[in-house]
């Protein structure tokens, strides 16, 4: 059979090579013979699924591929993931939506060389890829199962509302009513993030913290990372960032995680739009500090945003439920630590533009969440 042969010649090649010339010269072999290819396509599906097994997830492979290849590789992996869910094992339903979100366009056509060139560059990223901190997904216990179907339809329909009210907060023009929609889409998360810290004090068997990861896109990933902390924070969650690799890791119980992720998406949204208007302003003023004025203006932004945030986040709960909320921040410290053991902190660099740290902490204040009544 003369697939497997022509496909281990190629990676002898192309993907365990160091030679400026070793990937035309695996892409020209397998160019040559058709009969490669379905042995290409099944090994791509190994790489797959060994990835799975260092830690990774479908969205984490979506985004390290479109972070250091191009488009085209992104349609290929999508595939490649695609077709590995088949032969995949059960997994969770945060797993089950990354795989719904993959990107839907097919590769585009291209001639033999070009494609299997492609292939090859996928492939050599997927079988470089590093170890990850596994992110195993809460279980409820068999004796839970109904009532958690039912926590999980009303907190369905709560989120629902929160994003509703969220993207309506990132279409309006007016500054004044994006901070009420605002405010009150975190005072609805507060409210789920209780009720779902009572439910798990009445279960006999309440779930385990879990944990997801979340992009953090150039430029000035340093700041949004700051941002994504403070709202973590806020949330009753942690967050660890690794830069290299271009995300965070939020450790938290999967109602607070999902807050986490739409209160965070919501106020990038509103801080760039923000942004994009104080630079204009900046600009027609004869001032043209591009990069350093939004450095500054992110910075100031993530800032003055964890300040309001960890202010409202003390006046979120009576005397009586701070037990229970600490006994999940107890659990929530416990599976950061055991996931991370060593972490190190980093200060914020680049901010040195005036008018864009003043013109952040404006923009914060007008998305801010506001103290709001005590919950019962």
């Amino acid at each position: 059979m003369t697939a497997p042969p022509t496909v281990d010649q190629a990676f002898r090649a192309a993907l365990y090579a160091t030679a400026d010339d070793a990937l035309d010269a695996g892409a020209s072999l397998l160019a040559a013979d058709p009969a490669a290819d379905a042995e290409l396509a099944r090994r791509g599906r190994e790489f797959v699924a060994s990835a799975w097994q260092r830690g990774w997830q479908p969205a984490d492979v979506i985004r390290i591929v479109r972070r250091e290849l191009d488009e085209a590789h992104v349609r290929l992996a999508a595939e490649l993931v695609r077709a590995q869910a088949g032969e995949d094992r059960p997994r969770g339903p945060r797993w089950t939506a990354q795989l719904d979100a993959l990107p839907g366009e097919q590769p585009p056509r291209t001639d033999r060389f070009t494609h299997a060139t492609a292939v090859l560059e996928l492939y050599r990223l997927l079988l470089r890829l590093p170890a990850l901190e596994p992110l195993d997904e809460p279980r409820a216990a068999h004796a839970g199962a109904q009532a958690g179907a039912r926590a999980d339809r009303a907190g369905s329909r709560m989120l629902a509302r929160i994003r509703a009210l969220l993207a309506k907060a990132e279409a309006t023009g007016f500054p004044e009513e994006a901070e009420a929609l605002s405010a009150k889409a975190q005072e609805l998360m507060a409210r789920h993030s209780v009720d779902e810290a009572l439910l798990a004090a009445r279960a006999p068997a309440p779930d385990a913290p879990g944990a997801c990861r979340i992009g953090i896109e150039p430029p000035y990933e340093q700041a949004k990372a700051v941002l994504l902390d403070a709202v973590a924070t806020a949330n009753h969650c942690r967050a660890v960032w690794n830069e290299p690799l271009g995300f965070s890791t939020v450790v938290g119980f999967e109602a607070d995680l999902e807050a986490v992720e739409l209160l965070h998406t919501s106020l990038l949204v509103q801080a760039t739009t923000a942004m994009t208007r104080a630079e204009a302003a900046q600009r027609a003023g004869g001032r043209r500090r591009t990069k350093t004025f939004r450095q500054s203006f992110l910075a100031s932004y993530a800032h003055r945003v964890g300040a309001r945030l960890a202010a409202a986040a003390g006046t979120q709960v009576t005397e009586d439920l701070l037990p229970v909320l600490a006994s999940r921040d107890v659990a929530v410290a416990d599976r950061l630590d055991r996931m991370f053991p060593e972490t190190t902190t980093t200060r914020l660099r680049g901010v040195s533009d005036e008018a864009g740290w003043t013109e952040g902490a404006r923009a914060a204040d007008r998305a801010e969440v506001r103290s709001r009544p005590r919950l019962g």
